[in-house]
């Protein structure tokens, strides 16, 4: 059995530094600022993935990060998951060969995992998958259990689950006795395929020393999840994937349409940086 590091790299084609483009959907049907029709919110779903296929990024994410504010876990709607899967589809056929994934907002996981299968996604990423939290939306609890034994329900363990820590607006007073790094163990433990660290809310850094411990913690692929730029990417060359959104929008703004010359920039900078490493590998040996 392959093991999460050789599985992130079957699917990836990196070891470190992978990047993965996110791609946030305009407000889905049934939210509060839906006001697309779905051809429309399709079609910009489909042409970020071109910028980011013709950039060289290494993977894309869909999210539904418009539909503030965020139903909890079980209440995101059919109309959600229905819509994110034909929308799932269609970006994979433009960025394919490379791997897509998908994250539902909020911590609705296994509406997640229904579209990777319908999809034919790659990967998803969960919130709240071990020890419980308090986030915008309310109490979230641990749900590792539930959450994989629905992916052997559906015949989906080719689909990829990386599991945020100590997730991002969020509070989490009730284990602040529990260290993030003792959190990704226990991700490891309850078969996670890869720790997502971030900073505490959307475009924050997160903390390289927090990066650094788990990196140092566990065995499974460890992502930083926000707050990576073009001027800080080098403190994060040893983490193995980097999700990466707001800094490729206009104004390193989350909200706002891809800036090209953003995201031909930062990907220079992944170049150097993979570069060095690879020439520091060489004298090395």
């Amino acid at each position: 059995m392959a093991t999460c590091m050789e599985k992130f790299v079957g699917v990836f084609k990196q070891k470190s530094t992978a990047i993965i483009g996110m791609i946030h959907l305009k407000p889905l049907p049934g939210t509060p600022r839906y006001q697309y029709s779905m051809k429309e919110i399709l079609n910009s779903a489909v042409n970020e993935a071109k910028l980011y296929k013709d950039a060289g990024v290494d993977g894309v994410m869909l999210e539904n990060m418009h539909d503030v504010p965020y139903m909890h876990t079980g209440q995101v709607g059919p109309e959600i998951t229905a819509a994110m899967s034909v929308i799932c589809a269609e970006v994979k056929k433009v960025f394919y060969p490379g791997p897509v994934g998908v994250q539902v907002l909020a911590g609705a996981n296994m509406q997640a995992l229904a579209i990777a299968k319908a999809a034919e996604l790659q990967f998803v990423r969960a919130e709240g998958f071990v020890f419980s939290l308090i986030a915008d939306e309310g109490l979230m609890n641990a749900c590792a259990g539930e959450v994989l034994r629905y992916r052997k329900h559906i015949d989906a363990d080719n689909v990829l689950v990386f599991t945020d820590i100590k997730k991002k607006h969020s509070a989490h007073t009730i284990t602040e006795d529990v260290s993030i790094v003792e959190t990704a163990k226990a991700a490891e433990f309850f078969l996670s395929d890869g720790v997502v660290v971030t900073g505490g809310a959307t475009g924050m850094a997160a903390s390289t020393q927090e990066v650094a411990g788990v990196l140092n913690a566990v065995n499974v692929p460890v992502l930083v999840g926000s707050g990576v730029t073009t001027a800080n990417i080098s403190q994060y060359k040893s983490a193995h994937g980097l999700i990466v959104g707001s800094h490729f929008k206009r104004d390193g703004h989350w909200a706002n349409e891809i800036d090209q010359d953003r995201l031909k920039k930062f990907m220079e900078q992944v170049k150097a940086v993979r570069e060095n490493k690879l020439l520091q590998a060489t004298m090395i040996i």
